[in-house]
């Protein structure tokens, strides 16, 4: 591992989505309004359900946030696939923080259940990521399973999410 930092505010994460975080032409997390945590309050190398890496990061949520206002109007919830996307954001994050070259690619996810919803009411969304392979080879990827939760209530379950670090995307 190159970096020994466990949490990051939002203020990283900005830093992370321009460029700063792990140098020219490696990962970067989306630039807000895609970014979609506002810190990662803990991530490890080794710990987790599987020992391969841990990290849990927070969305505050306010009734303003732009999704809202879209999805659906008058009936305003977030849409589960920025959930899904941002358990791929983190994953991509702990490649790049564990020292892998190149830029993020969502490669797929094995299976995904929704159980309940993000509304404007709500105070906190809670992601959490488990590792459970992580390939450090010409192809650095992370393979995890993730859940969403809202307020401490799990509401999204995902398995097998897989991200992968690219040197060059141009034949993706």
């Amino acid at each position: 591992m190159t970096n020994t930092k466990s949490e990051f505010n939002r203020d990283d994460l900005l830093k992370c989505s321009s460029g700063e975080m792990f140098g020219p032409g490696n990962s970067q997390l989306p630039a807000p309004n895609m970014l979609m945590m506002d810190r990662i309050v803990k991530i490890t190398e080794d710990g987790g359900e599987y020992g391969k890496g841990h990290i849990i990061a927070e969305l505050d949520i306010t009734p303003d946030l732009w999704f809202f206002a879209c999805h659906f109007p008058g009936d305003p919830v977030m849409p589960g696939c920025l959930g899904l996307d941002a358990m791929w954001q983190l994953v991509g994050f702990f490649l790049g923080w564990s020292g892998g070259p190149g830029k993020g690619r969502a490669l797929g996810v094995g299976e995904v259940k929704f159980t309940g919803q993000i509304l404007p009411t709500a105070k906190k969304v809670t992601y959490e990521i488990n590792l459970k392979r992580v390939v450090k080879r010409r192809l650095f990827m992370g393979l995890a399973d993730g859940t969403v939760a809202v307020d401490g209530k799990v509401i999204y379950v995902a398995k097998d999410l897989k991200v992968g670090l690219f040197q060059d995307t141009s034949a993706f």
